[in-house]
């Protein structure tokens, strides 16, 4: 991890860059959106998003097809930042910078989105973002959103129901994840080496007979760990738990499983993450969120955000594009639920 003066700058400056970006586009009026993602975006911004929005280029693409009728939705729309943060990229050599960010774009659902009918009430659409900044500007974006988590505030119920709880998802218990301010590269660094160590600690999808699942657990996570999965899958607590209600059959529910990599992974003080496009391809055997199986492989993209307490992990909160995985297995999720709104 590079820890010079000037690459610590170069974070600060990055930051700012994101949090101005931040502030422009959360004050502007729907129809202005474009205007000031161009100020900050380039040209040829490469925007990831979940299904139904998938790959954008260009920042009037994406404030067209996804922030103007989200805004005209979700009206008063405030953004409530849990983590902030920035760092260097390990998978090419800590040679690109990020600004990463995780929270809620909340407001009053007053107008139907993606075909899911208004409540008029509050309504919390769960987010996180990665921000590649090149040249003073974005030049790309990874921004992943729980959408089956909005449908159930609106009362839908998009999956059977699942192993763990529906929450909406608090951040950090310690309070801590916003940082505005220079931290001490060496606090990233050994959150980044927690992460490396629990990514490359998968001896249990190997051969699950080597070591019991909670034993590999414990060596990258504390006791008292909380995984935030995404709805149909929901919060766990606690290394046991976790094993029951989501490891354990998450691992036993997939064959054929292809790691794909990430696209960045990063970290600063403590607190880091990592994202893919698609981060695994996997076939499901049956059962897992109620669903069948079948022979087909389908892709996931996942953004995972991290606290690290001691030496291991101690917060994980994780987003799946879920609607995209089922939709490649033949279940369109999203039609489904549109159909029972109107």
């Amino acid at each position: 991890m590079i820890k010079s003066d000037s690459s610590l700058e170069a974070l600060q400056d990055a930051k700012r860059l994101v949090r101005d970006y931040y502030a422009e586009l959360d004050r502007a009026e729907a129809d202005g959106i474009g205007d000031a993602m161009a100020r900050f975006c380039a040209p040829d911004l490469a925007w990831r998003g979940f299904h139904p929005f998938n790959e954008q280029t260009g920042p009037r693409a994406v404030a067209d097809r996804f922030w103007r009728p989200l805004r005209r939705s979700l009206r008063h729309m405030q953004r409530r930042l849990d983590l902030f943060f920035a760092g260097h990229n390990e998978i090419d050599g800590f040679q690109s910078v990020w600004v990463s960010s995780m929270g809620h774009l909340m407001g009053l659902f007053d107008r139907a989105w993606l075909g899911i009918a208004p409540t008029r009430q509050i309504a919390m659409l769960r987010y996180a973002a990665f921000h590649k900044v090149e040249r003073n500007r974005i030049a790309e974006t990874a921004m992943f959103f729980d959408i089956p988590h909005f449908m159930v505030q609106a009362g839908l119920r998009p999956f059977p129901p699942q192993t763990a709880t529906h929450l909406v998802q608090p951040g950090p218990r310690t309070h801590d994840g916003l940082m505005f301010d220079k931290q001490d590269p060496d606090e990233g660094e050994r959150t980044l080496a927690a992460i490396d160590f629990m990514v490359g600690d998968v001896a249990t999808w190997k051969d699950q007979r080597q070591i019991p699942l909670v034993d590999e657990l414990r060596r990258s996570w504390n006791e008292d760990m909380v995984w935030w999965g995404p709805e149909g899958i929901g919060a766990t607590y606690t290394i046991e738990r976790y094993a029951e209600q989501h490891s354990g059959p998450f691992r036993a529910a997939f064959r054929d499983r292809k790691f794909n990599g990430h696209l960045c992974r990063m970290a600063e003080g403590r607190f880091g993450g990592f994202f893919g496009w698609p981060n695994l391809t996997l076939t499901p055997t049956g059962g897992f969120m109620g669903m069948p199986g079948s022979d087909r492989p389908g892709d996931m993209r996942v953004i995972d955000m991290y606290r690290r307490e001691g030496d291991k992990l101690a917060e994980n909160w994780v987003f799946i594009d879920l609607l995209h995985f089922w939709n490649q297995q033949g279940l369109d999720v999203l039609g489904r639920m549109q159909a029972l709104s109107r």
